[in-house]
């Protein structure tokens, strides 16, 4: 219930607020579990990949946004995983991997963090590659764009209302299993790439 009302609130506010624009739905599984693997370069970007996918997807996002009592409130009543930077969060792996052989869901950005438009689709955590093997379900990229005008990285960011936001799903990545986990991030951070060129 909370999930289904946060998207509807959230999908008024960026249809409202931005030329919002979502491309390649037809790619997303119809039932079962799935990854979406998406570019990241604004706090906008949840929120985006959330409205313009249809299925309720979990997010992971670092356990210091749980430390706002008004945040993590929200955060885990809409199933947000929390996740240690500092170290290899084994815990926060694990529930990721039941949520997606659940059949829900997992969204995940393969950067591990904000990157500026220019170090975009560069040294993706090998994690990623260890979820995609390990969970046996689509992996599906997605490319945003837009979001980083809208709401820029830095201290004196500000949100800057209509701009044009836009959201592409590709078609399934085949992931070979057994490989080594950052060559399977590299290929999927490569994918979602070439997203961006078309």
């Amino acid at each position: 219930m909370a999930y289904r009302f946060s998207r509807f609130i959230l999908s008024v506010f960026l249809n409202l607020f931005f030329e919002f624009k979502v491309e390649g739905r037809e790619n997303l599984p119809k039932q079962g579990g799935f990854i979406l693997a998406c570019n990241h370069i604004s706090y906008l970007d949840p929120v985006v990949l959330g409205v313009g996918c249809l299925r309720s997807v979990h997010f992971m996002a670092r356990d210091t946004l749980f430390n706002n009592r008004f945040l993590a409130f929200w955060m885990k009543a809409v199933g947000v995983i929390p996740v240690k930077r500092d170290k290899a969060d084994f815990s926060a792996l694990k529930k990721s991997l039941n949520i997606a052989r659940s059949g829900e869901g997992l969204a995940i950005f393969p950067e591990g963090t904000r990157r500026l438009p220019d170090k975009a689709f560069m040294n993706p955590e090998p994690g990623v590659g260890f979820l995609a093997d390990k969970a046996g379900v689509p992996v599906i990229p997605a490319f945003i764009k837009g979001t980083y005008e809208a709401l820029p990285k830095g201290v004196n960011r500000k949100i800057n209302f209509g701009r044009e936001i836009r959201l592409r799903f590709g078609k399934e990545i085949h992931i070979e299993r057994g490989k080594p986990y950052q060559e399977t991030s590299d290929l999927i951070m490569a994918n979602i790439k070439q997203l961006s060129n078309n």
